[in-house]
């Protein structure tokens, strides 16, 4: 019988495994390994925000140097396909490398933490005493029990399906190719278009490699991906061959009513939660958020935690509730539009030659 099971050691999972306290017996279940060439990938970008690199300050954290990618770049190619505008609005995030940052957050969980790599959970069963998680790791099945269950698991979470059933948060493929970057000119870039897309796409170049990827519709959405990479082609990019393709679902909360904070001694945080935003995917800095939160909730042992962290939550759903104010405005074309044509932040690039 374990305090607190913990199924998920992305960014939100491994913060909460730091911060409890060593009076719990905590086992935490992780589908990661060491080889980023093998086990789950999340197609993800790598760039800290602001807010993330508050949080890592807040938590007295410094990046290694291993972790952080080439190139550092400050500004974002923002491009509207259906309008034929591109515009250029600085971005302070920092580039690193996904795989290595949640490895490295990882590895400052305490060695009383027992964790299980390359694992999954299979299904989850409430009790009268807690929950019983079923997992396999390298092949092998196993059941444990637990007072606790955290689900950490991002957008397809088995703690969240388990306890609210599936699709309660709109869901979308974000879908995610490398190449060999042969770009002239390093960059970011954030793509729309009003025919393909519903929301956007990125690219970032990140240590000799160019990343592109997308959020899409679940219907279609590899056509579309395809469709979206050949009309970019006349706006300057290079895909060359495909290194590897990620692919998973990703959330983008449309109201209020759509977060899950968890009940019945249940917890979401994380994207599990739909703590992500709508307008730009960037959940880092929610998962660190409500990783703390909640580690303050249980280590202080009050009789109602479900509804102390739903309370000390809010915070956070008010925030990704003005991002989702934001995305409607940005995913709007004519709203679009009229922003980028007004030239608002844009910087103009110098031509040196």
């Amino acid at each position: 019988m374990y305090d607190i099971a913990i199924i998920g050691l992305g960014p939100a999972g491994s913060t909460l495994a730091r911060m409890l306290d060593k009076k719990f017996k905590i086992i935490a279940i992780d589908k990661k390994t060491e080889d980023e060439n093998k086990g789950f990938q999340k197609p993800c970008g790598g760039l800290l925000s602001p807010d993330a690199q508050k949080m890592l300050i807040q938590f007295n954290l410094t990046l290694p140097v291993n972790i952080l990618s080439n190139p550092q770049i400050f500004g974002v190619k923002t491009i509207d396909t259906g309008s034929n505008l591109l515009r250029n609005y600085q971005r302070t995030y920092v580039n690193v490398d996904r795989h290595k940052f949640d490895l490295w957050l990882k590895s400052l969980i305490p060695e009383n933490i027992e964790i299980k790599n390359n694992s999954f959970c299979r299904n989850i069963r409430k009790t009268e005493n807690g929950y019983l998680l079923n997992f396999v790791e390298n092949g092998k099945e196993s059941t444990i029990s637990a007072k606790y269950i955290i689900g950490a698991d991002g957008a397809n979470s088995i703690v969240r399906n388990t306890v609210y059933g599936k699709n309660k948060i709109p869901q979308y493929t974000s879908i995610q190719q490398w190449f060999r970057d042969i770009n002239p000119n390093p960059f970011y870039s954030c793509i729309f278009d009003r025919d393909i897309l519903k929301t956007c796409a990125w690219s970032i170049s990140k240590d000799g490699y160019f990343i592109f990827g997308g959020a899409f519709g679940l219907e279609k959405s590899r056509e579309n991906f395809e469709k979206l990479k050949e009309k970019l082609k006349k706006y300057g990019f290079n895909f060359g061959d495909v290194i590897k393709t990620e692919a998973c679902l990703v959330l983008a909360p449309k109201k209020f009513s759509n977060f899950c904070c968890g009940k019945d001694n249940s917890f979401l945080i994380g994207e599990a939660a739909g703590f992500i935003s709508p307008s730009s995917y960037e959940g880092i800095s929610y998962a660190f958020d409500s990783a703390y939160i909640l580690s303050k909730v249980l280590n202080s042992e009050i009789s109602s935690p479900n509804q102390k962290y739903k309370s000390k939550t809010l915070k956070i759903r008010l925030k990704i509730f003005t991002k989702i104010i934001k995305a409607k405005i940005l995913y709007n074309p004519f709203l679009r539009k009229m922003i980028m044509k007004s030239g608002i932040s844009n910087i103009n690039i110098i031509d040196e030659k």
